[in-house]
C-alpha cells in the first residue's frame, strides 16, 4: 500500500507512551491508526467479527481477537466483548476510529470506569455534543451564529409541524442523536411534512438507536466548511484549518479538500475562532470536528461537532505535516498540545476521494463482493490508506468503503490533476466502485472553478453514466488478441518468467 505518515513536529516524544491500544473498529481506518502506534513503538490489538477473519487490519496487528458474529451488535458494537478483549490482551488504551462505538458515550464512560483509556472526548462531553439539540444550545450561549431551528428534540408531529410554519419552509428534519446524513430529510411543502417525520425518525431509530427527530431551516445551496480543532485537558485548544466537504452524495461526503475555494484569510481568523470557542464552551479534549455551512453570501452558521477522528482527517495531515493520530495518542495519555496555534502552518493542495464498493450508476448502492484484482496508484504526493487487497471478501454487514485516496500538490490545480492521474491508475476488479464517477467531477469545469456546493451532484451528475466507449473497444481488443494468438511471447534470458497482467502492460492506453 503507498502511504507516508507525514512527519511531525514534537521533538524528543518518539518514545512510546502507551504499551499497547487496542483499535476498536475495522477496514482502512484500523490500519490507519495502527501505522502511527507502529510507528511510535506501540503494540496493536486488532479485534474481528466471523466476516472479517480475513481482513487486513486483523493480518496487520499484533494481536488480534475474535469477537462474534458479523451482525455489528455481536461484535464491533458490543461494549462487553470489546472491554473483555482489552483486559485479555492487557491493551492499555482504545483507539475507536469513527463509526461504531467512536460515539458513543456509554462505551466511553465504561472505559473510564474500567480504567482503561479513551483516545477521545471525556464521556460528557460525547453525550453533550451527541445530542444536536443541546450542542445548538450551548453553541448559541457561546454566541457562535447558529441555523435557525429547535434548541428541543419532538416527538409530536404536530408540534413538529407548528415548528415548521414558524421557521419557514424548506426545513430540513434532522436526528437528534447522530449525523452522517441519518434520519435526514429536507422537506419544501406541509404535505410531505408527516411522511418525512415518520420515515426519519425510522432511520434514526435503526441508526442510533434513538428516533428522536428536530428541525432547522433548509439553507439553498450552502457549502459545508469544517473546521479540525484539537485540544488537551490543560485548556488549550487550537485549530488546525479548514476543510471543504460539499461534495456529497445522500448527505454524504465523497470529495474532500483543503484550502476550501471560498476561504479568505479574514473568513478563516473568524471561522477558526468560531470553531476555537465551541470546543472552549463545550470543554472539549483530543480532536474532533467543527462543522458549519456558509451561505451563498459568505455567512457561516454552526452545524455540528464529530467527536471523533474524521474520515477525512488526511488533507489537514498533508498540508499541515501534522499526524493527527499521534497528537490523540499524546493528548490522551496527559501531555499538552505539542503545538500552540501560531505554529500551526498550512501549505499547498490536499483531495481526498473516498473509494467505496458502491455502484454511482445505481443510485451509490453498496455493492459488496470478491476483490478479483487490485493495483494500488502510487507517486510523488499520493498517499492511499486501504483496507482491501487481491482476494478478499467485502463483507454486506458494514460501511462499504474500501479506501481513502488522497493526493497532495503545490495547488489546487496541480492537486485535481494528480487526483485524476491516481484514479486512473487505481484498479479494483469485482466489485463496483466511484472510480470512474469521480474522475468525471474532477475533469468538469464546475469543479474546476470551485462551484462546489451541497447540491453539487444533483445539479451537474443527476442520472450520471459512465462513457463505455473504451470498455467497449477494450473488450473488442482483448477478443482479437485471444483469437489471433497463437504462440506466447517467451521471456528474454534472465528475466522473470511471471507473466504480466494487462494492468501491467496497458501502459497510457485509454487515459
Amino acid at each position: 500500500m503507498a502511504y507516508s505518515v507525514c512527519d511531525q513536529l514534537i521533538p524528543g516524544r518518539i518514545s512510546a507512551i502507551f504499551r499497547k491500544v487496542l483499535v476498536a473498529n475495522r477496514g482502512e481506518i484500523a490500519r490507519r491508526v495502527m501505522y502511527t502506534c507502529h510507528e511510535m513503538g506501540i503494540a496493536t490489538v486488532a479485534v474481528y467479527s466471523e466476516a472479517d477473519r480475513k481482513a487486513i487490519h486483523v493480518l496487520k496487528a499484533d494481536q488480534a481477537v475474535f469477537l462474534g458474529g458479523s451482525d455489528p451488535s455481536e461484535s464491533y458494537l458490543n461494549i462487553d466483548k470489546v472491554i473483555s478483549a482489552a483486559r485479555q490482551t492487557g491493551a492499555e488504551a482504545i483507539h475507536p476510529g469513527y463509526g461504531f462505538l467512536a460515539e458513543n458515550p456509554l462505551f466511553a464512560e465504561r472505559c473510564e470506569s474500567e480504567g482503561i483509556v479513551f483516545i477521545g472526548p471525556p464521556s460528557k462531553v460525547i453525550r453533550e455534543l451527541g445530542d444536536k439539540t443541546v450542542a445548538r444550545r450551548t453553541v448559541m450561549g457561546s454566541g457562535v451564529p447558529v441555523i435557525p431551528g429547535m434548541n428541543k428534540p419532538e416527538s409530536d408531529t404536530r408540534v413538529l409541524a407548528g415548528d415548521a410554519e414558524k421557521i419557514g419552509y424548506p426545513v430540513l428534519i434532522k436526528a437528534a442523536a447522530g449525523g452522517g446524513g441519518k434520519g435526514m430529510r429536507v422537506v419544501t411543502s406541509p404535505k410531505d411534512f408527516q411522511e418525512a417525520c415518520a420515515s426519519a425518525t425510522s432511520e434514526a431509530k435503526r441508526a442510533f438507536g434513538d428516533g428522536s427527530i428536530y428541525l432547522e431551516k433548509y439553507l439553498s445551496r450552502p457549502r459545508h466548511v469544517e473546521f479540525q480543532i484539537i485540544a488537551d485537558s490543560r485548556g488549550n485548544v487550537i485549530h488546525l484549518f479548514e476543510r471543504e466537504c460539499s461534495i456529497q452524495r445522500r448527505h454524504q461526503k465523497i470529495i474532500e479538500e483543503t484550502p476550501s475555494t471560498i476561504m479568505t484569510p479574514e473568513l478563516r481568523e473568524r471561522m477558526g475562532k468560531a470553531a476555537v470557542t465551541v470546543a472552549k464552551a463545550s470543554g472539549y479534549v483530543n480532536a474532533g470536528t467543527v462543522e458549519f455551512l456558509v451561505d451563498q453570501q459568505g455567512n457561516f452558521y454552526f452545524l455540528e461537532v464529530n467527536t471523533r477522528l474524521q474520515v477525512e482527517h488526511p488533507v489537514t495531515e498533508m498540508i499541515t505535516s501534522l499526524d493527527i493520530v499521534r497528537i490523540q495518542l499524546e493528548v490522551a495519555d496527559g501531555n499538552p498540545l505539542p503545538i500552540t496555534q501560531k505554529d500551526v502552518r498550512s501549505r499547498g493542495h490536499s483531495i481526498e476521494c473516498r473509494i467505496y464498493a458502491e455502484d454511482p450508476e445505481k443510485g451509490f448502492y453498496p455493492s459488496p463482493g470478491r476483490i478479483i484484482c487490485m493495483e494500488e496508484p502510487s507517486g510523488p504526493g499520493i498517499r492511499n490508506d486501504c483496507g482491501i487487497y487481491s482476494g478478499f471478501q467485502v463483507p454486506v454487514e458494514y460501511d462499504p468503503i474500501l479506501s481513502k485516496l488522497i493526493v497532495y500538490a503545490e495547488d489546487r490545480g496541480q492537486a485535481i490533476k494528480r487526483m485524476i492521474q491516481a484514479l486512473e491508475n487505481y484498479v479494483i476488479l469485482g466489485v463496483k466502485t466511484p472510480v470512474p464517477f469521480l474522475i468525471d467531477v474532477l475533469k468538469s469545469e464546475a469543479f474546476a472553478k470551485g462551484d462546489t456546493y451541497t447540491d453539487f451532484i444533483d445539479t451537474y451528475f443527476c442520472g450520471w453514466k459512465p462513457d463505455r466507449r473504451e470498455a467497449d473497444a477494450a473488450c473488442a481488443a482483448f477478443i482479437i488478441d485471444e483469437l489471433t494468438r497463437t504462440v506466447k511471447p517467451k521471456p528474454a534470458v534472465g528475466m522473470e518468467s511471471t507473466e504480466l497482467s494487462p494492468w501491467q502492460t496497458l501502459g497510457a492506453w485509454g487515459r
